[in-house]
């Protein structure tokens, strides 16, 4: 018996579907923009807002949504949560546009790009310091000087 399919099949099984979902937006949101047919980047564009909107609600519930909807990836999903809300605080939906390219060579697919609207501004984590490691292979060199004055 056929059951109802909401969006679009794009000729997968369910799981497969989910997991090539999640994976552009993956490649969307660590990139930037992705190119990719008319109708994959169609059937993720809402997926992408509502991923967005919980990221920007920064529950510890709407996390926990975040990390079901990306299968537990952490990355995409931290990121989402941080840099992508951050950019767009101020929008309430809209987040990505669609720009058409040319056509496939291979079978003549409909290309598109996807990319966010607004440049994603990138919080900077403090960087580790250097020092210590080098204040330690300093130290090693000076324990073999040492010894080799001893001798």
């Amino acid at each position: 018996m056929n059951k109802r399919t909401f969006g679009r099949k794009l000729s997968r099984e369910r799981s497969s579907r989910e997991l090539l979902f999640v994976s552009l937006v993956g490649a969307l949101v660590l990139r930037g923009r992705i190119n990719t047919t008319k109708a994959k980047a169609k059937s993720i564009v809402g997926l992408i807002d509502r991923l967005v909107v919980l990221g920007k609600k920064g529950t510890l519930a709407s996390k926990r949504q975040v990390l079901k909807r990306l299968k537990g990836d952490k990355e995409i999903s931290t990121r989402l949560w941080t840099d992508i809300a951050k950019t767009f605080e101020n929008r309430v939906s809209g987040f990505t546009r669609i720009i058409p390219l040319t056509q496939r060579k291979g079978d003549l697919a409909e290309m598109v790009r996807l990319e966010w609207v607004e440049p994603i501004v990138k919080l900077e984590k403090p960087a580790k310091e250097k020092k210590f490691k080098k204040e330690v292979k300093e130290t090693k060199a000076v324990k073999k000087v040492s010894k080799e004055k001893t001798k």
